[in-house]
C-alpha cells in the first residue's frame, strides 16, 4: 500500500466538531476500503489566501493515510460530492511523517515570538528626532535649504 497526505479546507460556517464529524466519516470511507489512516490533525479556522466559493476562512484539517490508489479515488470521490468541503489536495509521499506536521509546530513558536512594536515605539527614531531637535539641526538645515544664512563676521553680504 502507499502512503498519502490528504488536506482539506471545510466551510468555515460549520464548527469545529462538524469538522471532526467530516474527519471520521473520511477515515471510515478509508477504512472500508483497505486502508488504515496513521495520523488525523485538525490546523483550526484560518484565513484563506484568496476566496473560494465567497469563503475568506476554512477549517483545514490533515490525514496522513495508508491505503491503496482505489481508497483514494473513493475519498475523493466523497470530498467532491461533500458541500462542506471547499477545497481538497492528496499527495502522495514515500513516507509518513512522525509527530506533529509543520503547521502544529509552527502555531506553538508564534505563541513564543517576542511581540514587535509599531514604527512610533522604535526607540533609535524617537532617540535620534530627540538629538536632532535639541541640537538645533532642525533649523540649522531649514536656514541652509532656504539661502537665509547670516553672513560670518567680517563677511560681506551679496
Amino acid at each position: 500500500m502507499a502512503n498519502y497526505e490528504n488536506v482539506f479546507i471545510a466551510r468555515p460556517d460549520i464548527s469545529a466538531t462538524q469538522v471532526d464529524a467530516l474527519v471520521e466519516r473520511f477515515t471510515q470511507i478509508v477504512t472500508e476500503n483497505g486502508g488504515s489512516v496513521a495520523k488525523k490533525e485538525y490546523w483550526g479556522l484560518r484565513n484563506l489566501t484568496y476566496r473560494i466559493k465567497k469563503n475568506r476562512k476554512g477549517h483545514y484539517s490533515l490525514l496522513n493515510l495508508d491505503c491503496p490508489p482505489a481508497a483514494v479515488r473513493e475519498l475523493e470521490r466523497n470530498m467532491r460530492i461533500n458541500e462542506d468541503v471547499l477545497r481538497y489536495l492528496t499527495v502522495r509521499v514515500e513516507t509518513l511523517e512522525e509527530g506533529p506536521s509543520m503547521m502544529l509546530q509552527n502555531k506553538g513558536s508564534r505563541d513564543e515570538r517576542v511581540r514587535r512594536g509599531g514604527f512610533r515605539d522604535r526607540d533609535g527614531f524617537r532617540d535620534r528626532d530627540r538629538d536632532r531637535d535639541r541640537d538645533g539641526y532642525r533649523d540649522r538645515d531649514r536656514d541652509r535649504d532656504r539661502g537665509d544664512r547670516r553672513p560670518a563676521e567680517g563677511e560681506t553680504s551679496p
